[in-house]
């Protein structure tokens, strides 16, 4: 009997100590706030999830662990944080497509290429507004034109000239923008996922409809056309040249028609909605500040003069024009939260354990509030970048307002140039103000939330030229 009690006690010392050794050690996360039940830490966000992320990273700290539903989320706010965060591998078809954009795309001789179309764009889209002086009208709307012919014909190689057309192409933008910002709960909470609650799923597939077969019939247009001439036929855009790298036999990674379709479209949603937004923002905190938009046109005045139009080779000598797309880029970056990397294995940062599937956010707009890089932070101050040897290429994790690293937005190069001469050009050719003697101190600078994080009410605004006449006619 004493020896099967001894036999009993040494068999559970020896499972518990054996348990010890199996459960795994206890890891040190990140802070964060308690997760509920089912729901994880969604009670916490609000519409703007940016502004929620960093009103918990002022309790939490710069790194800090969320619970989306059943995911965990962990949240980099700051400098020392993203530069651990950004540098993430990825795998080989972003990187083929990466090198696709730099080396084929976007390289420099590329871009020179096409600065006849965005010269004539731009003296398009500056004779339009002349014929709307006088009268209120929607900026966005206008400078979305701008950017989406560029785009368009440096994509497709055309302009959609027909209005219903081109309107249909912006709705889509518009509904893809809004639906790839959304928190779904369906993929939060996966056993509800069925259930599409807020309706989100069924309008993805509605778009994914409608997206498919605008990008067919533009395929289908290429290839024909290629075939009509194919001894002697030069790509002239850019979907020609995702089709002749289709055509390569001994490819690192086969490009597919999907995937020509998939890059067609980020190309062109990227270069339109961060254009449009970054510009818009820009004028109107210039409107807001009179004092400052004085200041801008005093320097176009001094180093342009006012007898021709702004070309792209003038940026470099208007280092207040580019201080203030760096001051908007700084107080509303285009994605407040960079594209989300995910945790493929077990990992550290600093001293905190990230668990494999975890997924990583960068929250650059809490960077941009930063007191200890930024002063006044929460003011328009486009000084504070004269004489700072600060762009936004990347490099500087103060500013990353087209990310950085290896998911750094490839194409980022000819957004700048968009942006740069576009607000140049608005500032110079016209004199701007708030319709029916509205006080600056009025303008709402509400903003909404989706891929990108425009004017939650576009800016309304009267335009009157103050160049010579003739420079309006194209």
């Amino acid at each position: 009997m004493k020896y099967g009690k001894r036999n009993a006690t040494s068999t559970f010392l020896l499972l518990f100590f054996l348990g010890l050794y199996l459960l795994p050690h206890r890891l040190n996360h990140p802070p964060g706030p308690k997760p509920w039940p089912i729901i994880g830490n969604l009670n916490l966000i609000g519409p703007l999830p940016y502004r929620s992320i960093h009103e918990l990273s002022q309790k939490y700290g710069p790194i800090m662990q969320l619970r989306f539903g059943s995911f965990p989320v962990v949240v980099g706010s700051s400098v020392e944080m993203v530069k651990h965060m950004v540098w993430a591998p990825y795998g080989p078809y972003w990187r083929h497509v990466r090198k696709i954009c730099l080396t084929e795309l976007f390289n420099t001789k590329r871009l020179d290429s096409y600065e006849y179309i965005r010269v004539e764009e731009r003296h398009a889209f500056l004779s339009g507004l002349y014929t709307s002086c006088g009268k209120p009208i929607t900026v966005k709307d206008h400078f979305s034109n701008f950017t989406l012919n560029n785009i368009t014909r440096i994509v497709l190689g055309k302009k959609l000239c027909d209005e219903s057309e081109s309107k249909k192409l912006k709705n889509m933008l518009d509904e893809g923008s809004f639906l790839n910002g959304v928190l779904n709960i369906g993929d939060l909470i996966p056993w509800i996922n069925f259930l599409d609650l807020q309706g989100y799923v069924k309008r993805m597939k509605a778009l994914r409809n409608k997206t498919d077969l605008f990008l067919k019939c533009e395929l289908d247009e290429h290839i024909a056309r290629r075939q009509d001439h194919s001894k002697e036929f030069i790509p002239k855009d850019i979907v020609d040249i995702l089709l002749q790298l289709a055509d390569d036999p001994n490819p690192n990674l086969k490009l597919s028609r999907d995937s020509i379709k998939s890059i067609t479209m980020d190309l062109i949603v990227g270069g339109v909605e961060s254009s449009t937004i970054t510009t818009e923002w820009a004028l109107s905190e210039l409107l807001k500040q009179p004092q400052k938009f004085e200041q801008a046109t005093e320097e176009l005045d001094r180093v342009i003069g006012r007898n021709r139009w702004i070309e792209e080779k003038d940026i470099p000598k208007l280092p207040y024009i580019k201080s203030i797309i760096y001051e908007t880029m700084r107080m509303h970056p285009v994605s407040p939260l960079l594209a989300p990397r995910l945790a493929r294995e077990n990992c550290k940062i600093y001293e905190y354990d990230i668990g494999q599937g975890t997924q990583v956010l960068v929250n650059v707009w809490s960077i941009g509030r930063d007191p200890t890089l930024w002063d006044a932070p929460n003011e328009f101050r486009p000084e504070r970048f004269l004489g700072r040897d600060i762009d936004v290429g990347g490099q500087h994790f103060a500013l990353l307002p087209f990310g950085s690293g290896r998911r750094m937005c490839p194409g980022y190069s000819l957004g700048l140039k968009l942006i740069e001469s576009g607000l140049a050009n608005l500032l110079h050719g016209f004199t701007w103000k708030l319709p029916n003697h509205m006080n600056p101190f009025d303008l709402n600078m509400d903003e909404v939330w989706g891929l990108t994080v425009p004017r939650k009410n576009p800016l309304v605004a009267v335009a009157q030229p103050r160049l010579p006449i003739h420079l309006y006619t194209v």
